[in-house]
């Protein structure tokens, strides 16, 4: 079974994703703090990563820029999932690592379509 790794510090959202993703038949990870999650991508190894942008502490362009730069973590796919919707801010999540930018709001399929183009 596939397992993905949600990072998203709004409890709601991190819930929405959740559910969605279980629907689909995906066992999911939580984390509401990307310091956390980088602990858990190494212990779990997630088969993809979901993570929101502004979060305190560390944002997701930093968690990415950490996970690309991390030999044991560099491989996992990471799809960035923010409310941050502009083309200059798509363009550097990408430059950060992020293998799929999607915006906020999404629906389940566009969600799902995005999880599935990242893992095999």
């Amino acid at each position: 079974m596939t397992t993905v790794l949600v990072v998203d510090d709004t409890a709601s959202q991190l819930e929405l994703i959740n559910s969605f993703l279980q629907d689909a038949g995906y066992t999911v990870i939580k984390s509401s703090d990307a310091k956390d999650a980088f602990n858990l991508v190494v212990t779990h190894q997630p088969d993809a990563i979901i993570t929101d942008v502004v979060m305190p502490g560390m944002s997701g362009f930093e968690f990415c820029r950490m996970l690309k730069r991390n030999s044991e973590t560099q491989k996992v796919p990471i799809i960035i999932c923010s409310s941050k919707n502009k083309d200059i801010d798509r363009i550097w999540g990408l430059r950060q690592g992020a293998d799929v930018y999607l915006t906020k709001p999404f629906t389940k399929q566009d969600l799902i379509r995005a999880v599935k183009s990242v893992v095999l």
